[in-house]
């Protein structure tokens, strides 16, 4: 027994095609496809059209009839260099749900270490797999930049300005300043320095310190592996010192987290013995009662993935957008101990 297609002549829903959806909208299979597709190009009523007769239809688009329009292949790139910290995690939640809502899939490529960064950047051009590039907070050098640009696709940072590309971010100089004047608010006048790279936020310590009167002292800096074993480790060299510092400014929250392990385990109170405070408000931070630098990591990711969707309807976004940042006062800083500069 052979099935009913109906008075259209078509094939049942659950077998439409997309030249099923175009009979019925009365449109070419290359105009359907960039209705369905979402093409700047497109009528808004001939969309309307196409698209009443794809749910008329119950039709579901494959991954290869979307490439009709324009040769796209519906996946954008993504290079994480650590996937697994909780700071690329929220910038990928952010991104993968704004392209979820276009309809696209997003590829994770892992780019932390030099071998991997290596292997990425050398198969690359060998042939075109997505239809954009995001960089998640990693920089990209002169050659690198080389070979994304073979691939002719659109190239977006999330998580700071680390390239000649659209970005969203935050002002790191700002957030550093935040934290660094809030300690010298409090009348704090040793503060350490736990930095993971000679950045913006290490720049922002010495400016703070430079602008209250106080000599940056290079022997409160400990240069630190990301994370909170680096900022455990950090800590303890601080502590060696002889005359340790009052307060700690860590590049990050999760830096800051095991500096505060390690004063716990020596035996010290946080704060009235030494203040801590990050960058971030990381989940961690407000079970911990860590005072911090809050920074919209998510909606980071969320307006790089807009950007994306504005560069592939043919807009060419040429922007360096600036997110604003809090102080978020909580338990890990207090004046020094007596309330008198130390």
């Amino acid at each position: 027994m052979t099935g009913d297609t109906g008075e259209t002549g078509v094939a049942p829903p659950s077998l439409a095609t997309l030249d099923d959806v175009a009979r019925r909208a009365g449109v070419s299979p290359a105009t359907a496809s960039r209705a369905l597709s979402d093409h700047p190009h497109v009528a808004a009523t001939t969309r309307a059209r196409v698209r009443e007769a794809a749910a008329a239809l119950d039709y579901v688009a494959s991954p290869e009839a979307s490439r009709l329009a324009g040769g796209r292949t519906g996946r954008v790139a993504a290079l994480v260099p650590h996937p697994a910290r909780w700071f690329f995690g929220e910038l990928l939640e952010g991104l993968e749900g704004e392209l979820r809502a276009a309809d696209l899939d997003l590829l994770l490529f892992r780019v932390g270490g030099p071998e991997e960064r290596a292997d990425f950047f050398r198969r690359l051009p060998a042939r075109r797999k997505v239809d954009a590039v995001v960089v998640l907070a990693a920089p990209v050098d002169v050659a690198e930049q080389a070979r994304l640009a073979s691939l002719g696709v659109a190239v977006v940072v999330a998580g700071g300005r680390l390239a000649p590309y659209p970005s969203v971010g935050i002002d790191d100089h700002v957030a550093g300043r935040q934290a660094v004047d809030h300690l010298v608010h409090l009348g704090h006048r040793r503060i350490g320095l736990l930095t993971t790279a000679d950045d913006a936020r290490a720049g922002a310590w010495r400016a703070a310190l430079a602008d209250a009167g106080i000599a940056p002292d290079d022997e409160l800096v400990a240069t630190v592996a990301p994370g909170g074993e680096g900022g455990a480790d950090g800590m303890a060299r601080l502590l060696g010192l002889r005359h340790p510092p009052t307060a700690v400014f860590a590049h990050d929250d999760e830096t800051a987290l095991g500096a505060v392990r390690t004063l716990r385990r020596a035996g010290l109170r946080v704060p009235e013995d030494l203040s801590v405070i990050g960058v971030d408000d990381h989940p961690l931070a407000a079970l911990a009662d860590l005072t911090t630098v809050a920074q919209p990591v998510r909606t980071q990711g969320r307006r790089a993935g807009q950007l994306v969707l504005a560069a592939l309807h043919g807009e060419h976004p040429d922007t360096a957008e600036l997110l604003p940042t809090r102080l978020v006062l909580r338990g890990s800083t207090s004046p020094p101990a007596g309330g008198a500069p130390r």
